[in-house]
């Protein structure tokens, strides 16, 4: 994160959005559109999803997410994950 960010408040959505573009990696273009927002709020990243299948999918599997999550972002940023 640069200096800039973390000075002026945009650390928070810097990260979230760098979480929403490994999804758009990970997912296929149809899942990925089921993603309604992600975003940082203090230590817990929150990822809001409008299928109730892939929500589920993310709530069985959010251990695995919050790990990957971690590991490309380092785990000073977040330390827990909430699927809504």
């Amino acid at each position: 994160m640069t200096l800039f960010a973390k000075k002026h408040g945009f650390e928070e959505q810097m990260v979230a959005e760098h979480v929403r573009l490994l999804l758009e990696s990970y997912l296929d273009k149809a899942l990925y559109a089921e993603i309604h927002s992600v975003r940082l709020s203090g230590k817990t990243l929150e990822i809001k999803i409008l299928s109730p299948l892939l929500k589920h999918d993310f709530t069985m599997r959010k251990t695995f997410f919050l790990t990957k999550f971690q590991e490309e972002l380092g785990a000073t940023h977040f330390t827990s994950l909430r699927i809504l």
